[in-house]
């Protein structure tokens, strides 16, 4: 079945050039020249993808991705920004509200292709069954086949990113990995992210998951060498 992308853009010919690739790659892409309807439309019929200019007529494709990563359904859809704001700055701060991929304009059709693909799959369930998915740490519950995150036994919504991100350094826990070795890891070729990437979901994941962000007890910061979960030695994973 094909799956449907939600494209934000106001330019006409950008429009009709990205809903032309999309649509020969197999999908359905539905554009918008305006943010107007498309959070009642997505509530309506679920998309795969939001694709997201960020200067748009009557609001910004930044508030969207906030509103759309404190919806209660929507949450979890993943969202690239297709845009011309190609700052570092612009970047991180779209990466920091919940973004998964940030393509700057001029862009290349292939990989702009490539790149929903590529965000696609990162948001595939684990083919691992069964219980041997889950990993539970004191509060923490991480059901790799469901793509799920409890704490305290609340759900708790991720983007596939922070997920895969959170579920790799859980699965790997005392052991030390670079923001190399993370981005090879979580990322595979989808290489927008850069280090300080990295550092942005990692405050987010904490952000879900601590008590206290500033004080982590389990996504520890290792200097110089970069970031290890950490079981508290009170309790054992079960």
């Amino acid at each position: 079945m094909s799956q449907t992308v939600f494209v934000l853009e106001d330019d006409a010919d950008i429009s009709r050039l990205v809903q032309y690739q999309l649509e020969r790659a197999g999908f359905i892409a539905k554009p918008y020249a305006a943010i107007g309807s498309i959070v009642q439309d997505a509530e309506r019929s679920r998309p795969a993808l939001f694709l997201l200019d960020i200067m748009v007529p009557g609001g910004d494709g930044m508030d969207l991705c906030r509103r759309l990563r404190q919806h209660p359904t929507l949450s979890g859809v993943p969202v690239i920004f297709l845009t011309a704001r190609a700052s570092e700055n612009d970047r991180v701060h779209g990466l920091e509200l919940g973004a998964d991929d940030y393509i700057t304009k001029p862009f290349g059709t292939r990989e702009l292709v490539a790149r929903v693909r590529a965000v696609l799959r990162r948001f595939e369930p684990s083919e691992a069954p069964g219980p041997l998915s889950i990993v539970k740490i004191e509060e923490i519950e991480i059901d790799g086949s469901a793509m799920q995150l409890r704490v305290k036994g609340e759900l708790v919504p991720t983007t596939a990113t922070e997920f895969r991100l959170l579920d790799y350094l859980a699965r790997h826990p005392a052991r030390v990995f670079s923001r190399d070795q993370l981005l090879d890891a979580v990322w595979g070729d989808a290489r927008f992210v850069t280090p300080r990437s990295v550092d942005v979901y990692v405050r987010r994941i904490r952000e879900k998951v601590e008590a206290d962000p500033e004080t982590p007890r389990y996504l520890k910061t290792m200097r110089g060498a970069g970031y290890r979960f950490e079981i508290p030695k009170s309790r054992e994973a079960q």
